[in-house]
């Protein structure tokens, strides 16, 4: 029996890989800018603002949601997004604590 691989990391890692995923593409990149600078919920003006398919924004939402990110409802055909400021604040720490992780001093000495 195999076992899946992803229980040899820490939830942790398992949840920054997660948020690195979701940051992988432009899209979700310009995604998050444009709900940070309306500061409030969108509902449906995403796909004016964007020169992507509604189906394809419709994904992207998907992904940055799963990761926490992004919050949302669907009530209909009307759906609504804004910025999860707990996501945000979660993923931001977990991120910039990694990279104080991987700084390297100057004093050493490699290849």
């Amino acid at each position: 029996m195999a076992i899946n691989k992803r229980e040899a990391f820490s939830q942790p890692e398992q949840d920054l890989a997660v948020f690195a995923n979701a940051l992988s593409h432009p899209a979700r990149i310009a995604i998050l800018k444009l709900l940070a600078e309306q500061q409030e919920c969108i509902c449906g003006k995403i796909v004016e603002l964007l020169p992507l398919a509604q189906s394809t924004i419709s994904q992207h939402l998907k992904e940055l949601k799963n990761a926490g990110l992004i919050k949302g409802t669907i009530d209909g055909p009307r759906s609504c997004y804004c910025l999860d400021p707990t996501g945000i604040e979660h993923f931001s720490a977990a991120f910039n604590h990694l990279l104080e992780t991987l700084k390297v001093k100057s004093d050493q000495n490699c290849c």
